[in-house]
């Protein structure tokens, strides 16, 4: 498929494939799955509280911090994509020996 980059004059090639996966992909999924089931878990545990019913037991608060956790390992998918288009950045620009 060709495309227009930016000021480009002419026609690029895109060589992305929709469905290829980037280095800290799979972290980031994984900190999104864990985020959402802290956050999951912060609802059920605050609900009671709201509602003058009973609380959860305290390890109920101790799963309400894998919205923190789950946020870390995003995080660090992210750094991972970073690093890794930086290495590929400065490969490109490499003069071939």
């Amino acid at each position: 498929m060709f495309l227009r980059a930016g000021n480009y004059p002419g026609r690029v090639r895109d060589k992305t494939q929709p469905n290829s996966a980037e280095p800290g992909d799979r972290l980031i999924r994984a900190g999104a799955l864990v985020f959402f089931a802290g956050a999951v878990a912060t609802l059920v545990t605050v609900a009671p509280l709201l509602l003058g019913a009973t609380p959860f037991p305290t390890y109920m608060f101790g799963l309400s911090m894998l919205m923190g956790v789950g946020f870390l390992i995003a995080g660090a998918g992210v750094l991972r994509s970073i690093a890794a288009g930086r290495r590929a950045a400065r490969a490109a620009t490499q003069p071939q020996t």
